[in-house]
């Protein structure tokens, strides 16, 4: 079972959305690990491997859950430094914001996101979004 892990790194700059999404994978039942990044300078240290230096993350079976309004880098060009380095390019990520407008959902597939989900407000809704994608992704061949 621990071959079917996912580890999922969260890319939020809000405590109170990290803390959302712990909760609600305690209440799924969801046991992947989640990592934190604040933004997107930070998410990229953790994604890319250095030599000589541990890694910050397992580098396999990841998926990123990305934020899209954040400081330093927002999620968008994060996106688009991700997509432009072949050693992490093919992470999958999922966009996982407030930002209901076009023009985001827009770019962030042409920077081929695997899915771009608005946040619920209740969070029992959030709650079976997140099973549904853990579901989902459990069963995906990922390498």
């Amino acid at each position: 079972m621990e071959s079917l892990m996912l580890n999922i790194l969260l890319v939020e700059d809000d405590e109170v959305d990290v803390m959302t999404v712990q909760r609600a994978f305690q209440k799924g039942n969801i046991k992947n690990p989640v990592y934190v990044a604040s933004n997107g300078v930070e998410a990229l240290s953790m994604l890319r491997c250095r030599p000589g230096q541990p890694a910050l993350m397992p580098t396999e079976r990841r998926i990123v859950l990305l934020d899209l309004n954040m400081p330093k880098m927002n999620g968008l060009e994060f996106l688009q430094e991700l997509r432009a380095d072949p050693t992490i390019r093919h992470i999958p990520v999922v966009v996982l914001t407030t930002s209901n407008e076009e023009r985001d959902r827009i770019q962030a597939y042409q920077l081929n996101v695997a899915g771009y989900i608005l946040k619920p407000v209740i969070f029992d809704t959030f709650v079976s979004l997140m099973v549904i994608l853990n579901k989902y992704w459990a069963v995906c061949e990922m390498p």
